[in-house]
């Protein structure tokens, strides 16, 4: 099986580049987070013609996720349970809102149970969205951690924008993000209790060290100044971990016109 996960930054903007990886990769299943249109405006037809089913979450022009697959999908779920909503009014606690926004989309492809995630950007470290943020991923952790309590074999896959760079590696530099969301210790933890509770980052064994990005700010030349973060995460359940065989970012689909600001990872993984 060969997994992929794109941040788009809209589907129907982007959509031939997207049509091109899939068939330049050979990818079986693509997880795409930030398709930013309604489910009636998903282009479906597209996706048909190049052989894939796919489920799309998305109510407005914000968010969205969606999953492409040509080797079936099943068993769909549009949040994760007890995913938290947002309320912008909201000082305090989140968790209960609920308005929950386009951010999880479940469904079974191949035998591997796949959720394509938008993690909550968090904006500030003083924002709401900050606390939203981190009771989303808390709640995640916890559903995680349950799946797998209760089905250790399972083959699991969380995958996404996580809006959090979990080592200093993981960006450009550590100065820069200081006082900054995507770094803050907090977030660093919230991350790594999702690693601690079985699910593991499968590509950092074949692409170590720093350098290795997956989005670049479309501001101040970052792209070409090789100045980005690692946000963009497929982690995979004990099982399916196991079964990696080789991981990668295609960093040439942030080149030339139109590029979304992210770059695909994509997994590779025994039968």
């Amino acid at each position: 099986m060969r997994l992929a996960t794109w941040n788009v930054n809209s589907i129907r903007s982007r959509i031939d580049r997207v049509a091109q990886f899939l068939d330049r990769h050979d990818i079986d299943v693509l997880a795409m987070q930030e398709t930013k249109c309604r489910d009636d405006q998903f282009p479906y037809e597209r996706f048909d013609e190049l052989g894939y089913e796919v489920a799309h979450l998305g109510v407005n022009q914000w968010n969205g996720v969606a999953i492409a697959s040509r080797i079936g999908l099943t068993d769909v779920e549009y949040a994760f349970p007890a995913q938290p909503g947002f309320d912008k009014d909201a000082a305090e606690s989140l968790i209960s809102t609920p308005v929950v926004e386009s951010r999880a989309l479940g469904a079974t492809c191949g035998g591997v149970r796949v959720w394509s995630l938008y993690v909550p950007n968090g904006r500030a470290l003083d924002d709401p969205h900050y606390i939203y943020k981190l009771e989303w991923l808390a709640a995640l952790r916890d559903v995680g951690a349950r799946w797998l309590a209760e089905q250790p074999t399972a083959r699991i896959a969380l995958v996404g924008d996580w809006n959090i760079a979990p080592t200093d590696d993981d960006v450009w530099s550590v100065r820069f993000f200081e006082g900054r969301t995507h770094t803050s210790a907090t977030e660093r933890a919230a991350f790594e209790a999702i690693v601690e509770a079985g699910f593991a980052d499968v590509m950092r064994p074949f692409a170590p060290g720093p350098g290795v990005y997956t989005y670049w700010d479309y501001t101040q030349l970052r792209f070409p100044r090789k100045e980005g973060m690692r946000i963009d995460f497929i982690l995979a359940s004990p099982e399916l971990a196991a079964r990696a065989e080789d991981a990668m970012v295609d960093r040439d689909e942030r080149k030339g016109k139109g590029a979304s600001d992210h770059a695909p990872v994509i997994a590779e993984f025994a039968d």
